[in-house]
């Protein structure tokens, strides 16, 4: 479900910074979880009293331009 060979957004001249389509690493945890069948904005797990989502308080949409 993944395409291969695909690079998403660009960066600096030197390759230090992103600069176009910036993703967190959160995102790349989403799309993961997309594929794998489960809703990464709803799944949750119970730790020190509180639950906590894999991809944060604010959630994270799977990266569309990489899933086939």
């Amino acid at each position: 479900g993944i395409k291969g060979g695909v690079s998403v957004g660009a960066t600096d001249e030197l390759g230090n910074e992103a600069v176009e389509d910036r993703f967190h690493v959160k995102h790349l945890h989403a799309t993961i979880l997309h594929q794998l069948g489960l809703d990464p904005n709803k799944l949750s797990y119970f730790y020190s009293g509180l639950n906590q989502k894999l991809v944060g308080v604010e959630g994270a949409e799977p990266i569309q331009q990489i899933i086939a």
